[in-house]
């Protein structure tokens, strides 16, 4: 494995340095909202900057990565205000701070970017970022999303029926127990799982494909702000799942690093 270069550790020479070499850049977004009564309020946040982490030890130095800090708050639903923890930014603000981000980095002369996101509200967001940057300097900025990457382990692995795997939930729970972070299993509720399904909702994303927008939150209560069924989960199911979506990121980040992002500099 590579070394992990962290942006933020870097004297602004050798942050030049490294863009001279053409290295990519790689933004982990999160968010700090509540996750039910088991887990930290910054999961997500956990999750983004250890995928992050992992991600670019592996491919680092082909192509060469610097990881920024994580983007710590986003954008949550207002419904999740109903439970301490959460800080929520309006979604233009999200919005705006990740293209001047981006647009920061494009300016010193990086000209690969790939945010990489471990929170439900911010993909349609964030593809949106990525095509504003795109027609204002033509550089194709990359979106992944880790539940996308962990899809196929997910299902591989996972315990829980569908609507099981949501927030607070198996997956997320599995994965904080890998990294051991704090994990209060005598507090994961136990009456939490997503029950609706149709045609048009699986039940949660591991299980199929919504075939339109209709927040979960609105279909269908939760008394402690978890959709899911935490108490199935493992360190053993969160280590299986972590090392095959960091290797799904690690594997799209060298596909996307042989690509030329160029436009005027």
């Amino acid at each position: 494995m590579g070394e992990v270069v962290r942006f933020a550790e870097l004297t602004s020479p050798e942050v030049g340095a490294w863009i001279e070499r053409g290295a990519l850049a790689l933004v982990p977004i999160g968010q700090v909202e509540e996750h039910g009564p088991h887990l930290p309020v910054n999961t997500d946040l956990v999750i983004a900057e250890r995928t992050a982490g992992a991600a670019a030890a592996l491919v680092h130095p082909d192509p060469p990565v610097l990881v920024l800090p994580g983007v710590w708050s986003g954008y949550s639903a207002s419904i999740m205000q109903q439970w301490p923890g959460t800080i929520r930014l309006r979604t233009r603000v999200l919005a705006d701070m990740v293209h001047d981000i981006v647009a920061s980095l494009i300016g010193m002369g990086l000209r690969k970017v790939v945010l990489l996101n471990a929170h439900g509200h911010h993909p349609a967001l964030l593809e949106m970022v990525a095509r504003e940057i795109g027609d204002e300097t033509g550089v194709a900025v990359a979106v992944v999303d880790v539940a996308r990457m962990a899809a196929d382990a997910v299902k591989a692995h996972r315990k829980s029926p569908p609507g099981g795997c949501i927030h607070g939930c198996e997956f997320e729970t599995s994965l904080m127990l890998h990294f051991g972070e704090r994990v209060l299993m005598d507090r994961a509720p136990t009456d939490a799982r997503f029950t609706y399904q149709s045609e048009n909702v699986p039940g949660d994303g591991f299980s199929g494909s919504k075939r339109a927008f209709w927040s979960t939150w609105a279909i269908e209560p939760t008394r402690s702000g978890v959709y899911g069924e935490p108490t199935l989960a493992t360190a053993e199911t969160g280590r299986l799942i972590f090392e095959s979506m960091v290797g799904n990121v690690a594997g799209f980040l060298q596909e996307y690093g042989r690509h030329e992002n160029g436009g005027p500099r």
